[in-house]
């Protein structure tokens, strides 16, 4: 860490946990962490894991807050991580990022225990609290600064990001304003932008959207598609899931520090592989639609509720429009045709989970 850092730190008394060398020399006195050091990430490998977490276990004294819990991330995957409040999905996430110690079990950033001596895992993987540690009496340049600076950053390289990131989280007219005056919803904003800055192939996010207003949330939702799409592996903990449902490749349900449930998006909606649910509404003569449905091969499961006939079929939207068209022709007067998935709501609610008292 540079001696700049350092200065600002003492300055402004910031919460970290210090390199051992310079943790050493204050003779071993204890420090909260803030931010994960390090420096810029590396490409990772096209085929190794990003992360991997083996049997995690927090306890804290009676109370086993994450349960053994194991999971594997790769480039691309985007894990939204639902449950009750209290079910352990902060404890989860800070033991992910080095900032909890388990009781039992590991987690691997590119290869690398995030506890290990090799502090270079720190450049890898970025935290991002549900409540923003940001500092009032900076500026928010001067505070993704001071982040560039603690990440070993060059001032060209560090301006670059900053600058790209104020401009994507809607900051760049705030550019010099003091963190002071600012909202939570803002504030929000600059603790995603100081996790970003360094740009870290593993991602974990504690209810970013908390404080976002609704434009910024669906704005937000379109960084962490691209996130995604760049290769980088997340995890979202959220209470907004239609949000999740916009960008999720995976859900996992967490209840009582174990997951309850855990797939791909796809087939948490209860889809099949290669297969979706359809709703059909007609004009009139609806009557005998259930056995022109029947006939039709591919489909399955025809159900009728509430006036509109719901089915399943190949989720080609090529076939599915096939299907329209054969149905047009067998003079089925189609009012509406459209694809449709349990809502993640109900996917939540389906499986049970129960409030923590």
């Amino acid at each position: 860490m540079s001696r700049r850092c350092l200065r600002v730190i003492a300055r402004h008394r910031v919460p970290f946990i210090l390199p051992t060398s310079f943790a050493s020399r204050r003779r071993g006195q204890r420090v909260l962490i803030g931010i994960n050091m390090g420096i810029t990430a590396e490409p990772p490998s096209a085929d190794s894991p990003l992360a991997v977490v083996e049997q995690l276990r927090v306890e804290f004294g009676p109370i086993v807050a994450v349960r053994d819990v194991s999971l594997t991330l790769h480039a691309g995957d985007l894990v939204g991580l639902i449950g009750p409040n209290g079910a352990g999905k902060t404890t989860l996430l800070r033991a992910m990022a080095g900032l909890q110690a388990p009781t039992a079990g590991r987690t691997a950033i590119m290869g690398m225990d995030v506890l290990g001596r090799d502090r270079t895992v720190r450049r890898h993987v970025g935290f991002a609290p549900d409540s923003p540690p940001v500092y009032a009496d900076l500026t928010v340049y001067d505070f993704l600064m001071f982040i560039g600076y603690c990440y070993d950053l060059d001032a060209t390289t560090a301006t670059e990001r900053i600058d790209f990131w104020l401009e994507q989280l809607w900051l760049t007219d705030k550019r010099s304003a003091k963190i002071a005056t600012l909202s939570r919803g803002m504030r929000q904003r600059i603790t995603i932008a100081r996790t970003l800055v360094p740009n870290p192939n593993v991602i974990l996010l504690d209810e970013p959207s908390a404080g976002l207003d609704p434009a910024g949330r669906i704005e937000f939702r379109k960084v962490l598609a691209s996130l995604r799409d760049q290769g980088k592996a997340l995890i979202v903990s959220s209470h907004i899931l239609a949000d999740l449902e916009e960008y999720c490749t995976h859900i996992a349900i967490l209840e009582a520090g174990t997951f309850k449930q855990f797939g791909r998006a796809k087939e948490m909606h209860g889809r099949a592989a290669g297969r979706r649910k359809y709703q059909l509404k007609v004009a009139g003569g609806g009557e005998r639609l259930g056995n022109v449905l029947g006939a039709i091969n591919g489909v399955t499961d025809v159900a009728h509720l509430d006036g509109a006939w719901t089915f399943e079929y190949d989720e080609d939207p090529s076939r599915a429009a096939e299907l329209l068209r054969d149905l047009i022709g067998r003079d089925v007067a189609v009012a509406l045709f459209t694809p449709m998935d349990d809502s993640l709501e109900h996917v939540y609610m389906r499986a049970g989970v129960k409030q923590v008292d």
